[in-house]
């Protein structure tokens, strides 16, 4: 059986046909997007009998292991910077493979109806001043609806995560104060709360903590079944996280760039829910073993068609037709 091992999230080089029982693929990144890939990893054995080993650690190792050369490829949530990519031997290209909504879940009882945060609340939660949930700036987001005097208990990552990075790159553009005392990175100096480690960390003290409030990738809130805001785009809208509402988020773009680096987070739309974004591949432009090119632009192929449709099941949106159609074309980029 042919083995191709890799250690990580972006799963391009699957599909080597030519490849010899020897060869090995390895690669490294981002956890975001795992659950999909290992299901993509398990579909294409089945129709290749080619293995896969995926270890997702995280888009930051993803990202130095592919520039120090000791995967083939990588996975982000995060895209990479113009310095970053200058510190690469060999350009990487960008490819989206899905689209993620990090919800808002908390855990207040006596509440009857979903409640509704603006970003300038959440930001001002986080910055540890709102401290109960009857506090007047979520009163004014939820008009109408009894809210307790519970203390608010702020939950976080402690690890650095593309999850992390989605959510701060967002209240960066909501709250100038959040922007200028915390900024947008992977890993922040969190102004207050406890510290969970990975979706599953912070999905578990959410659920076991009253009063807690804690930001989790949707389809991890869904798998635990919990409660979680709509948050107000940038339409003036509160909007639940729902696959739709995070594929509007991206075909809300007037142009997808070329490259593929894009922050969707605060996107415009009214049915857009704001807290959305593109988990990416990472590509080397140029790949001298020509089995290993051909299992790349294979799998790339496969996940742009077929593979889009394991989406919903595992809690993630498909990517816009015409983000796949412009992604398609870059495949032949790839040499």
């Amino acid at each position: 059986m042919k083995r191709i091992v890799l250690a990580g999230t972006m799963l391009p080089l699957l599909f080597a046909g030519a490849l010899s029982a020897a060869d090995t693929i390895n690669a490294a990144g981002a956890t975001f997007p795992a659950p999909i890939y290992q299901k993509w990893f398990e579909e294409y054995k089945a129709k290749t009998g080619i293995q896969v080993n995926y270890q997702a650690v995280g888009s930051g190792a993803g990202i130095k292991q592919l520039t120090e050369g000791t995967v083939q490829f990588g996975a982000s949530d995060v895209p990479m910077t113009d310095a970053q990519i200058s510190a690469m031997k060999v350009k990487a290209l960008h490819f989206p493979t899905v689209l993620g909504g990090v919800a808002v879940a908390y855990n207040v009882s006596g509440v009857a109806t979903d409640l509704k945060l603006s970003g300038p609340t959440i930001a001002a939660v986080y910055m540890g001043t709102v401290t109960k949930w009857n506090d007047a700036k979520i009163a004014a987001d939820n008009p109408g609806v009894k809210l307790p005097a519970t203390d608010i208990v702020v939950v976080h990552r402690a690890d650095g995560s593309g999850t992390s990075f989605i959510f701060t790159d967002y209240l960066s553009k909501v709250s100038p104060d959040w922007k200028t005392k915390v900024g947008a990175a992977a890993s922040v100096s969190w102004p207050a709360g406890l510290g969970g480690q990975g979706n599953a960390g912070v999905a578990g003290l959410v659920k076991q903590t009253p009063g807690a409030i804690g930001y989790v990738e949707l389809g991890y809130a869904i798998e635990n079944k919990m409660t979680y805001a709509d948050v107000k785009n940038s339409a003036g809208k509160f909007v639940k996280p729902t696959f739709e509402s995070v594929t509007a988020a991206a075909a809300g773009m007037k142009e997808m760039p070329d490259d593929f680096r894009v922050s969707i987070t605060d996107a415009p739309g009214a049915a857009s829910y704001p807290i959305s974004s593109f988990t990416w591949m990472l590509i080397p432009s140029q790949i001298s073993d020509a089995g290993k090119k051909k299992a790349i632009t294979d799998f790339l192929t496969w996940m742009l068609g077929d593979g889009q449709k394991d989406c919903q099941a595992l809690g993630y949106s498909p990517l816009p037709a015409a983000v796949v159609a412009k992604e398609k074309k870059q495949i032949a980029l790839v040499k």
